[in-house]
């Protein structure tokens, strides 16, 4: 079986900056998510996949071809970018309909096309006003209705949900759901680790332009619990569980705040929060503390990054 896209030693450089760097991965067809936070060399990466940019060094090939100057793959793909460059003064249906025929669909044949895609992703009302009038989110959505409407065989987004609300959001998760049972494949590039694991369960995680970790949900969620990090809990007894992780080595540094009657908010700074959580499950048996909270200080995935980020360089 062909793979989906193989890059082998890849590195692009703006002038002195990385934006992609030495690397190298291969991946079946089906869908894949691509986490990183901001300036991890997301788009980068995208970029090269649809022949935008050419690397500085290694090579690049999507559904077993080179994508640079390649018209024929660039129909095999639909792209939704980061960026809006989409031409004010027309509408929704007349921007989607010329990119069709850009791709060879006949001028009719197109207009049709282009207004069912658009009604697909949710723009019936409103594909014929100027592109200039629409939101944010309308915008988000029409770029979506151009990526699928020349029925590509692989779907590559850049953040596809930024800018949608929350029904919007769902509406378009799931489309994309359909896309994917359908046996179609995509590749969708996030710094929001529930927007993806709402499509598939497959990660690849970037950060300063290289490929740090990839695999499940399952391992990402683990690989949360095996870095530094902050947990707050809200519970009864937090000064005694503050001295628990002290004594026991569980944590770093610890703050307790008395937030009700009863009850205190302790926050652990601890280098290994799945052997924190293990043995504070031991003390709520045996103290007999009530937990009404457990959260992670940050929901985001940066420090998960920043952490990968020292291991690499032998920080960690």
């Amino acid at each position: 079986m062909t793979s989906m896209i193989e890059l082998e030693h890849v590195t692009k450089l703006y002038g002195t900056v990385l934006g992609v760097n030495d690397m190298t991965l291969q991946l079946a067809p089906g869908a894949w998510g691509l986490l990183g936070p901001n300036g991890a060399g997301k788009s980068t990466l995208l970029n090269l996949l649809i022949g935008q940019l050419k690397p500085t060094r290694g090579t690049v090939r999507v559904l077993g071809e080179t994508p640079r100057n390649n018209a024929a793959l660039m129909r095999r793909i639909g792209f939704c970018p980061a960026f809006e460059g989409m031409y004010a003064g027309v509408s929704g249906l007349e921007w989607t309909a010329w990119l069709l025929q850009l791709h060879g669909v006949r001028k009719n044949a197109a207009r049709e096309r282009a207004a069912l895609c658009l009604e697909r992703v949710g723009m019936a009302d409103s594909m014929q006003r100027p592109i200039a009038s629409y939101s944010r989110g309308m915008r988000q959505r029409t770029k979506l209705a151009q990526a699928i409407a020349h029925d590509p065989e692989l779907l590559i987004l850049d953040e596809p949900l930024s800018g949608l609300d929350p029904v919007g959001r769902a509406q378009m998760t799931a489309l994309l759901k359909d896309w994917i049972a359908a046996g179609r494949s995509v590749l969708i590039a996030s710094h929001v680790l529930h927007e993806i694991e709402a499509l598939t369960q497959s990660f690849l995680l970037v950060s300063g332009g290289r490929l740090l970790a990839s695999g499940t949900a399952t391992e990402v969620h683990e690989l949360l619990f095996q870095v530094p990090m902050e947990i707050h809990i809200r519970c009864s007894s937090g000064r005694r569980l503050s001295a628990l992780a002290l004594e026991h080595g569980a944590a770093d540094a610890v703050r307790v705040q008395s937030a009700t009657a009863g009850e205190d908010l302790v926050s652990i700074s601890t280098r290994n929060a799945a052997g924190f959580s293990r043995q504070l499950a031991q003390w709520i048996r045996e103290e007999h503390f009530i937990v009404h909270e457990l959260r992670s200080a940050d929901d985001s995935l940066q420090s998960l990054f920043n952490s990968l980020m020292k291991i690499h360089r032998g920080e960690l």
